[in-house]
């Protein structure tokens, strides 16, 4: 029989690559304790009117993108394609928008029908941060903060921000006016995606990746030429703040994001480790999108960012270093046993020693019932520091015997022959000394 497949786009995160996943995880985790962002987790099916209304029907992604069907109950559902709609359906369905401005962030997975290619699939992962009820300037700052910091955590290298305003509603209107008359006058010269969002999506053919629209663009009107005194004095401040906090951005007038919901900042960090998919992180301001859903009018701002490119720029920066052990995975003790009495007092010690009060250890036990020369040599690939011996006659004297495995003394090097009253004193660091 024929083994089955995953489906294209959708692909198995192995235990080789669950590390740099949880270390983002965490990493994330530790940044929105620290900004006390609180987080907040909402499902992966949604009604398809939640996108339809919040995203817009006229983007690539719910007009070309979405994972839509009917179920049994003939509603129209859809996989979420990306979180913030979903955040500000759940706010507004249990009220916290009522209960004051709320700083939440979420992660998990997301799910649009595009090519696949590396750092980018069908089934992808985010984390994002949304801040509701702050109409403030300095929310755009602390927002990008957060996020820039992040990454500057995670060791993420060649980092820049990308800036702009795309202005009110109002400032947006005049635009499109401009723009479009602008496009009809040069259509014959646009590439057909292009020439489509002429009266779909106009802002949308600032954002195209057709180089030769791109260059017929730089004669283009810009948004900043039509914002209004008001947002010009609020862009001001927003890059005042991250002047203040030293954080580098370059101005994009371009930018647009791919959402319709976005006014005033918008923005991406890129990394230049990434080539071409080059974002790792974008966002903006998103004032209307709330009461677009339902809800009352509340300003709003945040962010997502692409695990899956994350995770390959964390693996690129490991495979230049030369590492050769997975970060985290690494026991610091493997324990390798042979008898009946032997195996059997061998759980027993793992047991004891992954549940020491205050002091515990990773313990990985070997169950192969191979011998012990075979068990040792999967002992150092583990990247385990210690191997702890345990046979019969160990068990029948109340004694272990610890082999150095790597470093310093290296395998081969004395072994110390102890009690397992002794050894379980032992901190880990007084075992790694």
């Amino acid at each position: 029989m024929k083994p089955l497949q995953s489906l294209r786009g959708m692909v198995d995160l192995l235990p080789g690559q669950t590390p740099f996943w949880q270390r983002i995880e965490a990493t994330a985790r530790d940044h929105f304790r620290r900004a006390a962002v609180e987080e907040i987790r909402t499902p992966l099916l949604e009604l398809t009117e939640l996108f339809a209304r919040g995203i817009g029907e006229a983007t690539d992604v719910v007009g070309k993108e979405m994972y839509s069907f009917e179920d049994r109950g003939d509603r129209h559902c859809t996989l979420r394609p990306e979180g913030t709609a979903s955040v500000v359906r759940a706010a507004i369905q249990h009220g916290l928008v009522a209960q004051g401005p709320q700083r939440l962030w979420y992660g998990g997975p997301m799910f649009r029908y595009e090519r696949p290619q590396a750092g980018r699939q069908r089934q992808f992962h985010q984390i994002g941060l949304e801040f509701l009820g702050h109409a403030d300037p300095r929310s755009d700052v602390e927002a990008i903060a957060i996020a820039w910091d992040l990454l500057v955590d995670l060791g993420v290298d060649g980092l820049s921000l990308e800036l702009n305003s795309l202005g009110s509603s109002d400032d947006r209107l005049r635009y499109r006016a401009d723009l479009v008359a602008w496009l009809e006058a040069h259509r014959e010269r646009l590439d057909p995606d292009s020439q489509q969002r002429i009266t779909t999506n106009p802002l949308r053919v600032l954002d195209s990746k057709n180089p030769e629209t791109q260059d017929l663009l730089a004669g283009a009107p810009t948004l900043a030429e039509a914002l209004s005194g008001e947002s010009h004095e609020r862009f001001l401040r927003v890059r005042q703040g991250l002047e203040a906090l030293a954080i580098p951005f370059t101005l994009n007038p371009r930018l647009v994001r791919g959402l319709d919901y976005y006014g005033h900042t918008a923005f991406e960090i890129t990394s230049s480790q990434l080539g071409a998919q080059a974002t790792v992180c974008g966002g903006g301001r998103y004032d209307g999108l709330v009461e677009q859903l339902g809800g009352p009018p509340t300003p709003a701002v945040g962010w997502a960012l692409g695990m899956e490119r994350l995770v390959l720029l964390l693996n690129q920066a490991q495979q230049a270093q030369g590492a050769e052990q997975r970060p985290g995975a690494a026991p610091d003790l493997y324990v390798v046993s042979r008898g009946v009495q032997g195996e059997a007092h061998a759980m027993v010690l793992a047991r004891r020693c992954r549940h020491r009060p205050g002091d515990p250890l990773a313990v990985q036990v070997d169950l192969s019932g191979a011998g012990v020369d075979k068990q040792l040599k999967r002992a150092r690939r583990s990247g385990a520091r210690w191997a702890l011996l345990l046979g019969d006659e160990e068990a029948a004297n109340g004694t272990v015997r610890l082999m150095p495995l790597h470093g310093e003394g290296g395998a081969g090097s004395a072994d110390r022959l102890l009690s397992q009253a002794e050894f379980l004193a032992l901190s880990l660091d007084q075992l790694n000394a």
